[in-house]
């Protein structure tokens, strides 16, 4: 395993570079600048602010600088947008606030998708599987920028339970709309896959056997069918987990919590070259670091595996 381990992250390595250059390469062929938006801004003045950023020397100086920085200090530079900041301080600003919800989203996600999975398998073709069934194709055609405004016409206008928006500290009251909305697709495709695998290996001939000899089906469940039901949900839960946490643009948006997502949106929109750099990477690392994690859970959920 530890070999293993090495190789991946020498991989990771090289992997963003690469995804870096790419990235830095797509922004420099859209047209205009970040100063070009502005209206009136002399020749001079916008001379000035190119120099300023370094926008004036050539493409492979830039790159090769841009890169030098996060190698060595890991340094994605000044904001084009928000002055006298780094792109590393609004980060440190917005990431905790994504982390926050996003890992509530996957923890609810996990274990109600899970839970609806393995009841619809253990009881199937009852009234049990028909209503965790009809729940997970009800979250299914419920994407996050639907489910979004809903709740907060339901909760916030109609009720007057929740706030609509807004952050204060992660507040309980302002987390539970956020994570309602992110993680209801989410938990529909764990209970969908939750539900197909476990009913494969519970018509497998070991759980057969297991039965046959009078163990209880509490046991047959947990001890023997569990572990292998859950390799397909394992491979899917890497990629949900960073699409939790960097993903939810609409929920920074919708909601105003003032996560990662929002700065990625604006600085999109204005042209924030180091800001949409530094997300950029960020999530790449996060997706790279994921998908490790989840090779080794493979490896101890099913010893079979070698590397």
């Amino acid at each position: 395993m530890t070999p293993f381990i090495i190789r991946r992250l020498a991989i990771a390595i090289p992997t963003l570079l690469i995804l870096i250059i790419f990235s830095f390469l797509l922004m420099e062929a859209a047209p205009g600048s970040p100063f070009s938006t502005e209206r009136g801004v002399p020749p001079q003045v916008l001379a000035n602010l190119e120099a300023r950023y370094g926008l004036d020397q050539p493409l492979w100086k830039r790159m090769g600088i841009y890169v030098w920085n996060i190698v060595t200090q890991f340094d994605f530079g000044p904001s084009f947008v928000f002055k006298d900041r780094t792109v590393n301080e609004v980060i440190a600003q917005g990431f905790p606030i994504t982390v926050t919800y996003g890992v509530w989203s996957f923890v609810v996600a996990v274990a109600i998708g899970g839970t609806l999975g393995i009841m619809a398998a253990v009881y199937h073709n009852t009234w049990l599987d028909y209503l965790a069934v009809g729940i997970s194709v009800g979250a299914q055609v419920l994407p996050n920028f639907v489910m979004a405004p809903i709740l907060v016409i339901v909760f916030t206008l109609w009720l007057g339970w929740l706030p609509g928006g807004g952050w204060q500290g992660g507040q309980w009251q302002y987390i539970i709309m956020p994570v309602i909305a992110l993680s209801t697709s989410f938990m529909a495709s764990i209970a969908r896959l939750t539900r197909s695998s476990m009913l494969e290996v519970l018509n497998s001939n070991y759980i057969r056997t297991a039965r046959a000899k009078g163990l209880p089906m509490r046991r047959v469940i947990f001890l023997h069918a569990l572990k292998p039901a859950l390799l397909p949900v394992i491979s899917y839960l890497g990629p949900a987990f960073v699409g939790m946490i960097t993903g939810s643009v609409v929920i920074d948006v919708f909601f105003s919590t003032g996560g990662i997502g929002q700065f990625f949106v604006n600085s999109a929109l204005s042209r924030d070259y180091s800001m949409i750099m530094g997300i950029t990477i960020l999530t790449g690392a996060l997706t790279i670091f994921f998908n490790l994690v989840v090779d080794i859970l493979y490896a101890w959920i099913d010893p079979k595996i070698r590397y």
